[in-house]
């Protein structure tokens, strides 16, 4: 099957198997930012963009996205770097293996979610798992970086 979709806002083309994932298309289409952590839906290390809603690939069909707009964190680098930044301010980087996806979740929840309370944010995350942190610095660093400016968004 042929299929068409935006990616990083280019228009491409793919043929798939009816059974392929979106994140074994990613990957053959060259976006390693996108992880696969457990196949199971419960890392959240393969979160893309699907027209601008956080999804997780690796439980995705890959013909769902025929006619679709898809981001990884190949396409959002502007982003995904100033956010970086937050997360090294508060030590919350360790080994990074994660934060492609919880880095595209963040950005998904600051459109999606106005001021956000800390328990809005951790049950926006819940599914973004991290082996190597507390996760307090990087809950420190998402409200520094939603609260950038003076202005939560």
């Amino acid at each position: 099957m042929e299929i068409e979709f935006t990616l990083n806002g280019k228009v491409t083309y793919a043929e798939i198997k009816d059974d392929t994932s979106l994140y074994d298309l990613l990957r053959a289409k060259g976006c390693y930012s996108v992880k696969c952590g457990c196949e199971t839906e419960n890392c959240g290390l393969c979160t893309v963009l699907v027209d601008g809603k956080s999804v997780l690939s690796c439980s995705m069909l890959a013909a769902r996205v025929d006619d679709r707009d898809v981001v990884t964190l190949e396409g959002v680098q502007k982003e995904a770097e100033e956010f970086g930044m937050y997360l090294a301010g508060e030590g919350a980087e360790q080994c990074g293996f994660c934060s492609p996806g919880l880095i595209m979740n963040v950005l998904a929840m600051e459109k999606e979610l106005i001021q956000p309370e800390e328990d809005a944010i951790r049950e926006y995350l819940a599914g973004n798992l991290c082996r190597c942190s507390g996760y307090m610095g990087q809950m420190r660093a998402i409200r520094k970086y939603l609260a950038r400016g003076g202005e939560a968004r």
